[in-house]
């Protein structure tokens, strides 16, 4: 600030209090402009920090999807999906006697591709000492240096074997770590992914091995893993009192990974065969949702009430749609007489087939559903995806991922979605 001038006469002291006045308002105008310049700049700077946040898109990779679904690595890239992944979870190696082993070992290691079939265009040959998918995997982050790769365990039919593994997560680390390091597939993987359904609770079975056994697995892993490997985990998705995230440690376990993949979707489906008809997928709650609790924003509110950083949270969403048959009503909250029929299996299906055999004609809780003839699909188109990354960013969560790659189009329609 100027301080005040005495009073002076004649054109020397009117210069000189023009002078000063016209230097004042400079100063002053030089202040301000600073501290909008650095206004503006601590803005870029969160921007930056919050699009960095939210960058991460993880897409799951199936090892059974080069059998009846025909969908290989190669498909990654001519997609374009591999330019918009920032990670691919490899789903999925077993758990057997407390201690990772391997899923499919043939689709993993010992298929040969042929040159088109490959992601580089180069056939394998008989003798070389990796085929499969994780050399398909590699010739792919060959192609995308930036693109990371994690090995996942478990998964909902393979995650009987976390219970024994429990009982000495030291050995179940160590055995993961030599599996995941070995020598012939080493750079392929950057970390392990640990997908248990479910800690303390029921999924294909039940686990009971306690609230504090899932915190002291993922500890062991993290010690195995080091600080130089990605350590992340697909957690439920059940918020409510008593449900599947209050059953385990999970804010405690925090700490040891990178992020968590809740699983935000699968909330309504088939299995209640009568229905009533629901969103498997809800990003909010909506008038007449059978469970209040059964939705994303939940989820993800309650995971950042125990603690979870947001940073380390990234928003689920589906590939393929759940539905039901029998439906009269347009609306959710029908009835039905049992699960719709689905390309492999009942009750689901992709979007890439639902696109166009069940298209989406309403919207309800921010994700899409469809009702054609009898049958009742819900599932997320490209819309309703951006809705999605809409919350994603304002919710400051750290990305983005979804279950699997083969759901989508040949072009990738929903992936270009999510970026």
């Amino acid at each position: 600030m100027l301080r005040p001038h005495s009073p002076r006469t004649g054109l020397r002291a009117v210069i000189a209090v023009a002078c000063c006045a016209a230097l004042g308002a400079g100063l002053l105008a030089g202040a301000g402009s600073a501290a909008a310049e650095q206004a503006a700049a601590e803005q870029d700077r969160a921007a930056a920090t919050k699009a960095a946040a939210g960058s991460k898109v993880v897409g799951y990779f199936t090892e059974w999807g080069v059998y009846d679904r025909n969908y290989h690595v190669k498909n990654i890239e001519t997609s374009g999906s591999a330019n918009k992944l920032t990670h691919i979870n490899y789903a999925f190696g077993n758990v057997q006697g407390g201690k990772c082993a391997m899923g499919d070992a043939y689709a993993a290691t010992d298929k040969a591709y042929t040159a088109e079939q490959s992601v580089d265009g180069v056939a394998d040959t008989w003798d070389q000492p990796l085929r499969g998918n994780f050399n398909q995997l590699r010739k792919l982050k060959k192609k995308h240096p930036d693109l990371k790769v994690l090995w996942s365990f478990g998964g909902w039919t393979w995650s009987s074997g976390f219970t024994e593994a429990a009982k000495n997560p030291e050995a179940f680390a160590k055995s993961c770590y030599d599996l995941v390091e070995n020598s012939k597939w080493a750079d392929v993987f950057d970390g392990i992914d640990i997908d248990w359904e479910y800690p303390n609770a029921c999924g294909l079975t039940c686990d009971t091995s306690g609230r504090a056994a899932y915190k002291n697995l993922m500890a062991a892993v993290r010690s195995k893993f080091g600080s130089g490997n990605l350590v992340t985990a697909a957690i439920p998705a059940d918020a409510s009192a008593g449900g599947k995230i209050d059953a385990a440690d999970y804010a405690g376990a925090a700490q040891y990974v990178n992020w968590y993949n809740p699983m935000t979707y699968d909330y309504f489906g088939a299995w209640d065969a009568k229905g009533p008809t629901a969103p498997h997928s809800p990003l909010t709650s909506y008038s007449g949702i059978p469970k209040p609790s059964y939705h994303s924003d939940a989820t993800i509110k309650k995971l950042k009430g125990l603690g979870i950083p947001s940073q380390k949270l990234l928003l689920g969403i589906g590939f393929y749609g759940r539905g039901w048959t029998g439906v009269t009503q347009k609306a959710p909250g029908g009835t039905a007489t049992g699960p719709a029929a689905g390309k492999y299996e009942q009750g689901i299906d992709d979007y890439k087939v639902l696109k166009a055999k069940c298209p989406a004609n309403g919207t309800v809780g921010g994700t899409a559903y469809a009702h054609c003839g009898t049958n009742w699909w819900s599932y997320d188109t490209p819309a309703t995806i951006a809705g999605k990354m809409d919350y994603k960013n304002q919710a400051g969560l750290g990305g983005t991922f979804f279950w699997e790659l083969s759901g989508d189009t040949s072009n990738g329609e929903l992936i270009k979605a999510i970026n």
